[in-house]
């Protein structure tokens, strides 16, 4: 892993273009640097929804695992037919999402499954639905604590609590506290926000405690605040982008030791002008929400990124004359977690070799049910 080529192919005419690469000597490094920042795997509730394959849960499981997060009833199915034993489904299910998802839970009975709500309709309807099938559902209250995209505030969640102890089918699990407003590159600064915004979660746990109401697990933070969390004692962190790691977060914090896992391969294309290259590596190729510069080059720093298109990647080039038609270019996604999503299967390497390819399982909206 200290190979300064690490990330090249040692016949590259092995593989089209473009295409997604992953080490995983790499993902197993991010794996035991989770466990190790939490000390105890099973403080760990990882999030699937970066890599969303088979074979990186069947590693998280190997180093003691049990417990995990995703963020559809895909993800969630992959989940229950792997060795996962405990699913929270990160996200309210609404409309059809319902049965589908008490349908998946139906079909696994020995796995355990939970999901979030952040108000009392959707308590209700998912009330009603278990009611209906005779069986009960755990819940986690989702708690907004600054990202203001889902969720209830911790101060206003103590009604919502008040109804789930009352109802007899659905189950109190915990707390999801997720903040991932907070991306501050300077780790104190990071530590100080973070621990702030938890500050209305404790005043939360004084009141239920004061109840008597078991508020159950505290699943908080994802990737940015990992750190943070991992160090609370009663608390189970929830990163996802640790395991592949991208340019965008690798760049932004640099105190966190994870190690890019996924690189991206395309070719040049084409030369329309002098010094303005083309290259293979379109929207369908790499996820396009961020602003240039979309991806780091890793074997060259003669590329400005100037535009996107379906299939093109068009950059303007310092030295030209260095580079061939067919030319191999190796590049860290700055948004790894869509950038998955786009391809059905990845190219597993080791030591420069291709050894394997693993399916993206749960990269569409269903899988069964």
């Amino acid at each position: 892993m200290s190979n300064i080529n690490w990330f090249q192919l040692n016949n590259p005419r092995e593989i089209a273009s473009p295409g997604l690469l992953v080490f995983k000597d790499r993902i197993a490094h991010n794996i035991n640097l989770m466990v190790a920042a939490t000390g105890d795997a099973k403080k760990l509730r990882p999030h699937i929804k970066t890599h969303k394959m088979e074979e990186v849960i069947a590693m998280q499981v190997a180093a003691g695992i049990t417990k995990f997060k995703c963020a559809t009833i895909a993800e969630a199915e992959l989940l229950a037919t792997s060795d996962a034993q405990d699913i929270l489904l990160a996200m309210q299910p609404i409309g059809p999402n319902i049965s589908r998802f008490f349908n998946l839970k139906q079909a696994f009975p020995h796995k355990y499954f939970a999901c979030l709500v952040d108000n009392e309709f959707s308590l209700n309807e998912l009330s009603k639905e278990a009611k209906s099938r005779n069986t009960t559902l755990a819940i986690f209250i989702d708690l907004d604590v600054g990202m203001s995209r889902t969720g209830i505030s911790p101060e206003d969640s103590f009604e919502l609590i008040k109804e789930i102890t009352k109802d007899e089918f659905v189950q109190l699990k915990g707390l999801h506290v997720y903040d991932g407003h907070i991306r501050i590159s300077n780790i104190d600064e990071r530590f100080t926000k973070c621990n702030e915004a938890f500050v209305a979660v404790d005043e939360l746990l004084k009141r239920l405690d004061l109840e008597k109401i078991q508020a159950g697990e505290i699943v908080a933070g994802g990737s940015p605040t990992f750190y943070v969390h991992a160090k609370r004692p009663k608390v189970i962190a929830s990163p996802g982008t640790t395991l592949l790691w991208d340019q965008g977060y690798g760049s932004k914090f640099p105190d966190m030791e994870f190690k890019h896992a996924a690189v991206l391969v395309t070719r040049l294309l084409s030369k329309p002008k002098p010094n303005q290259f083309c290259l293979d590596l379109g929207h369908k190729a790499l996820a396009s929400e961020m602003p240039f510069p979309r991806v780091k080059f890793l074997n060259t720093d003669d590329f400005e990124q100037i535009s996107q298109s379906e299939e093109h990647f068009v950059v303007k080039v310092s030295n030209p004359e260095k580079y061939q038609i067919g030319d191999v270019f190796y590049a860290v996604p700055i948004h790894v977690c869509p950038t998955v999503a786009k391809y059905p299967k990845v190219t597993v390497v080791e030591n420069g070799e291709i050894i394997d390819s693993w399916k993206v399982a749960a990269r569409d909206h269903k899988i069964t049910y």
